[in-house]
């Protein structure tokens, strides 16, 4: 007999031990002979993560296909594995060290290198375990990690391969470079962070002799009437400290202020420098004053300015945000008189960013050059690891060309063979692809995959996988060239001195590169493998949306470009991406530790089991629509398998035990031939759905079932055939409610897997064991059907539902009863109602049934099929009270509704209240909508029956 109650704190970590101690979820565990592979490669966390919502949601998702398609038969492997995430991993290691006065500069490269290895043995992976305890089924056996030598060989192959197709280049240009970690970062690694900040107006003189007519006075229609004679330009900006690298003035060519200037010059305060005013569509003449100062070197708008009208670009900033100009040699070229205004120059020397502004402000209004200050609010910014605003930096790295490697990946997507689902991300894929620039590959950093680019003493570059390979392609390279650099390397040879002859790249890869590689490296490739050769293509890649083209793009572009069939056509990584949406709070507000939302998976579990989250997470992963988490509706499903477990012992306690020899076609009572045309009719809806990626639809059909038509209905008209004397119809009950339950853990299992694998173990029978785990019994089969049964008793849950009902609106007292009377019955519908005469009364509290010609009045009515059933209720209630009590409670509805409308309308409430608390009023606004539906629909009874 099971326990009274379901205990997940100690069923769960014994369960997941069984799996472990049975390899259960090995690659092809289950399979059958023969079988079609299926295979997800996991979105590999970092290795300094530990599990939130959002990859609570992911890996559920990600399991229930798994076990799904693993209990279908399939050979089954799910790949787990971990990201080394470069600036995460060393900004954690750097902190450890600090704490013990250690810098990894100090140390050496090796030395921290070492550290990191370290730190990963003792601490990296914790989410693994926090994965497990979540019931994820992969194959834990074939945990990869992108550091790994095997992953390792794949990024070298694939770098050294496009660099020598071209596709990999070096090449100078703006990226995102943080001023706290000194390394370039993605822009998946930016965040904008809405500060309150100022505009300045700052005048840049015109060169000498240049004028023009500025408008300061306008009419109605926005004419100017007056104009003033000006000698400079003003120019707004929220980056003062940039101007020491501007070199030039934008203008619309259109703009009738500043046509006349285009070609003209400005000489730029502080600097001395003459720039020159340009045309460019890129200045708005409705923003600011028209005119924008240009720093190529500095932004990412005026860098595409600068390219087009050839301005220089000139880096004020050192890798640390702090102003170099007196020994820079790209600020002083072109420079008339330097010394003649090294007197704010040496104040600004070496100022971080931020100090330098206050300088350069200052020195502006000192100089009459400050023409106003505003307040003004907008984004800057931030490194997410560093959490300090990024510089764009003009810097040397490597690049791909993602726009060649894009080509066939967007071709894959339009012709079907990659589809999204959601579709409407397929847009969203377009346009990033069809729009992508050149991919920054290279990180300023120590952990991670080392670039193998070797450089020559005269900076020529070699790329190779290995240095012995590097050094044999520069000693060929050298000694094939008349010329100095040839008598240096012979001379380095002959003293036995090749170490000195290269110099290593130090930067490292993107953590994205070696991740773009995923579903095939960690099949084994470069090398050829059973594995690979077994589940590549891949099948199905579950992810957010925010990493489709961080990703999901990469994986395409990398996949067709190295993966080929036997006939050499390239093959795509996958064939499905199901992007899912985000968890947010129960108010719909994106979760935030500033918001003090963040809901942690971890002590979910600890409070309501991992089934209770799964299934919840499943049960509302409706395609395309973000999930709001409450935890009420946890408990609600912590709830659900509650009442499955005691289904279960209220079978055991009335006989059950196993089906043992229980054929379904051969079930005679109509109530068991119901019961399994629902579990058929089920099964094909779960089916279906999980096929379709509907994973809510599938877990609510379940829920219906297993709640409402297993427990609620046939139980329940089970009792009197357990009590009863009818032992041939106690047998075949008892089989078939065995025979159900089964199938309802099956189905379960990829949804709830912890409960169900303990009720299938616990259910065998007295003194027998089952043949297999339940993660590998067979997927139930859709094959059953008696419409004639189900209608009937479908039409019989109908009748006493809507009795039940009426009596509810009515407030009929629980236990009082009531005749039936019946208006129209055919033949069919009359010999229903005697043959479940007993069910009706003791279901519906019905003392009798009549069958008359006409309604009788005073009764309340319910048409059900071709009938018409009345129930006469002046005798059960005061229908005047009650009459009274539903208008008082419509009342006062409508008064909370007039409430919330009236707040709702209030432009100024939706704009400044929190958006959790418009949401809220919203949500109850629907409540009261269909209370006052409810209570209405109960009113109308109450004057039918008056």
């Amino acid at each position: 007999m099971l326990d009274k109650t379901y205990d997940s704190a100690s069923v769960d970590p014994r369960i997941a031990k069984k799996w472990d101690e049975e390899n259960a979820f090995r690659a092809g565990a289950g399979a059958k002979p023969g079988a079609d592979s299926f295979c997800i490669v996991i979105p590999p966390p970092n290795v300094t993560g530990s599990l939130h919502m959002g990859h609570a949601l992911n890996n559920t998702l990600q399991d229930v296909l798994v076990r799904f398609e693993r209990m279908r038969g399939k050979d089954v492997l799910w790949q787990p594995g971990m990201d080394h995430a470069g600036i995460a991993t060393q900004m954690v290691v750097e902190r450890k060290l600090m704490e013990q006065q250690q810098h990894r500069r100090q140390m050496g490269r090796e030395a921290f290198i070492e550290k990191v290895w370290e730190w990963k043995a003792e601490s990296g992976g914790l989410i693994f375990n926090q994965l497990k305890r979540l019931g994820a089924s992969c194959d834990w056996s074939r945990e990869r990690f992108t550091m790994d030598d095997g992953l390792s060989e794949a990024v070298l192959e694939v770098f050294v391969s496009l660099y020598k197709e071209g596709l990999i280049y070096k090449d100078k240009r703006l990226v995102n470079w943080d001023p706290k970690l000194l390394t370039a970062i993605s822009d998946l690694e930016v965040e904008q962070h809405e500060i309150n900040g100022n505009l300045w107006y700052l005048r840049y003189p015109l060169e000498p002799g240049v004028t023009y007519q500025h408008p300061v006075a306008f009419d109605e229609d926005g004419k100017a009437t007056e104009w003033e004679t000006r000698d400079y330009l003003v120019v707004a900006t929220t980056r003062p400290e940039t101007m020491l690298g501007d070199s030039g003035i934008a203008v619309n060519p259109e703009d009738a202020r500043y046509k006349p200037l285009i070609g003209k010059h400005v000489i730029l305060p502080i600097v001395g420098r003459r720039i020159p005013v340009v045309g460019d569509d890129y200045a708005d003449p409705t923003a600011g004053t028209g005119a924008v100062k240009i720093t190529p070197a500095h932004d990412f708008n005026d860098f595409d300015v600068g390219k087009r009208a050839g301005l220089a670009a000139i880096n004020i900033l050192t890798i640390e945000g702090r102003i170099t100009i007196k020994d820079n040699e790209e600020f002083l070229e072109g420079l008339s008189d330097p010394a003649a205004l090294h007197g704010a120059w040496d104040e600004l020397e070496g100022k971080d960013r931020f100090e330098a502004r206050k300088i350069i402000v200052r020195i502006f209004e000192e100089g009459g050059l400050l023409d106003k200050i505003e307040p003004h609010k907008h984004m800057v910014p931030h490194g997410d690891r560093g959490g300090v605003p990024i510089e764009p930096r003009l810097t040397e790295q490597w690049y791909v060309d993602a726009k060649t490697l894009a080509k066939p990946a967007i071709a894959s997507v339009k012709e079907g063979r990659t589809n999204f689902v959601p579709k409407n991300w397929e847009k969203t894929y377009y346009e990033w692809m069809e729009n992508i620039q050149p991919w920054c590959v290279s990180r300023q950093l120590w952990w991670g995959h080392q670039i193998p680019a070797w450089y020559g003493p005269d900076g020529q570059v070699f790329v190779e996988k290995t240095e012995e390979e590097a050094l044999h392609a520069a000693i060929q390279h050298y000694l094939a060239h008349e010329g100095p650099m040839k008598a240096y390397v012979e001379d380095l040879l002959e003293n036995f001195k090749p170490g000195e002859i290269l110099t290593r790249d130090e930067d490292v890869l993107d953590t994205w590169f070696s991740s773009a590689l995923w579903p095939f490296s960690t099949l084994g490739w470069p090398n050829e493998t059973p594995e690979l050769e077994k589940y590549y293509q891949t099948d199905v890649l579950v992810t957010g949306f925010d990493i489709i083209f961080f990703w999901v793009a990469r994986m395409m572009m990398m996949g067709l470009h190295f993966m080929k069939d036997a006939d050499g056509t390239p093959v795509e990584p996958f064939h499905t991406v199901y992007v899912h949406a985000l968890v947010r709070d129960k108010n719909g507000q994106k979760m935030s530790k500033s918001k003090g939302n963040v809901i942690d998976p971890l002590e979910l579990m600890d409070e309501y089991g991992a089934d209770a989250l799964r299934f919840t997470l499943a049960i509302m992963a409706a395609q395309g629509r973000d999930v709001k988490l409450d935890t009420a509706r946890i408990a609600g499903y912590r709830n659900f398998g509650t009442k499955l477990w005691n289904a279960t012992r209220f079978a055991q306690m009335n006989g059950v035990t196993n089906s043992d020899g229980f054929i379904p076609e051969a079930s005679s009572l109509t109530i068991n031939r119901w019961i399994l045309t629902e579990l058929s009719r089920t099964i094909r809806d779960v089916t279906e759905a999980l096929e379709g990626f509907r994973f809510n639809e599938a877990a609510g059909s379940l829920y219906r079932f297993v709640w409402n038509q297993f427990c609620d209905w046939y139980l329940e008209l089970l009792k009197p055939v357990f009590s009863g004397e009818d032992e041939a119809a106690k047998r075949e009950s008892q089989a078939c409610v065995a025979y159900v339950l089964d199938e309802i853990y099956k189905l379960l299992h990829p949804f709830m897997p912890f409960m169900t694998e303990e009720l299938w173990d616990q259910t065998a029978g007295e003194g027998r064991e089952r043949a297999g785990l339940l993660c590998h019994a067979e997927w139930p089969s859709a094959s059953y059907a008696d419409d004639a049964a189900a209608d009937e008793i479908n039409w019989l849950i109908d009748l006493v539902s809507g009795i039940r009902s009426v009596r509810s609106e009515m407030n009929v007292p629980p236990a009082a009863t009531a005749p039936l009377i019946v208006v129209a019955a055919n033949a069919l519908t009359r010999e229903r109602l005697e043959r479940h005469a007993s069910a009706i009364g003791r279901l519906a509290r019905v003392e009798h049934i009549d069958h008359v010609a006409v309604a009788p009045g005073g009764s309340a009515q319910i048409v059900v099929a071709e009938a018409t059933f009345c129930l006469p209720l002046g005798n059960l209630i005061d229908l005047s009270a009650e009459k009274s009590r539903l208008e008082k409670a419509i009342s006062k509805v409508e008064v909370e509704r007039e409430r919330i409308l009236s707040k709702l309308a209030n432009e100024k409430f939706v704009a400044n209240a929190k958006p959790e608390l418009v949401e809220a009023e919203r949500e109850r606004l629907v409540e009261l909508d269909l209370q006052k539906d409810s209570l209405g629909i109960a009113l109308a009874r109450v004057a039918e029956a008056g």
